[in-house]
């Protein structure tokens, strides 16, 4: 499955939540699903798979990842000592782009990747242009010094869509990035049951 390039605020309003990643619009307008009869979706008893399902959608579109990507992350998190769920979590805000745009440096995480592929990136000052690189605790995560004034970059930094999470400490001389703990479950920045996702995929891997 393709990455989505369609309507962002359109997706948002079918699941029912703000997907900073996706979009720095807002449902709070217009909170009903898209549609002539989408008021009165919202009245409708859901199924328990559309639940599970729509917490799965919000990963896929909110990180910009593949149905295979995520499923390869499952799998990783399977591996996992503590809750598949809270690792789950944890492996896609430690996705380069993730980090990029949590750092302030792009508006969305589809930006941020846009900004590692086109080699505008450093880890630990070497250029890294693959957007699922997993950033690890004590890497440095900075952009080159020529695109520091790209309009994206600049225009960001001045309005970030999020304020920084706390598991990143800033060095606002340098414009640096650094991963100072991995992120936890709670740190995800919308609502989400991650118990549904694991519980959508247990019959499916």
């Amino acid at each position: 499955m393709s990455r989505f390039t369609g309507p962002r605020l359109r997706v948002m309003r079918g699941l029912g939540v703000d997907l900073p990643g996706l979009s720095r619009k807002s449902t709070e307008s217009r909170p009903n699903p898209p549609g002539q009869h989408g008021a009165k979706a919202t009245r409708r008893r859901r199924s328990d798979f559309s639940i599970k399902l729509g917490e799965k959608q919000k990963l896929r579109f909110n990180y910009g990842v593949t149905e295979r990507q995520l499923r390869r992350l499952m799998l990783d998190a399977r591996k996992s000592d503590g809750p598949t769920g809270n690792y789950l979590l944890e492996l896609l805000e430690r996705r380069l782009d993730n980090v990029v745009f949590r750092a302030g440096f792009a508006p969305t995480i589809l930006a941020a990747r846009q900004l590692v592929s086109h080699r505008h990136v450093r880890v630990n000052g070497r250029i890294v242009n693959i957007p699922s690189v997993r950033v690890k605790v004590g890497d440095e995560i900075s952009i080159k010094p020529e695109s520091v004034n790209l309009p994206i970059v600049a225009g960001t930094l001045q309005d970030m869509p999020l304020s920084r999470p706390e598991w990143l400490s800033w060095n606002e001389e340098t414009h640096t990035a650094k991963l100072a703990h991995v992120p936890a479950a709670e740190d995800v920045p919308f609502p989400i049951d991650a118990q549904q996702v694991v519980e959508y995929y247990s019959n499916r891997l």
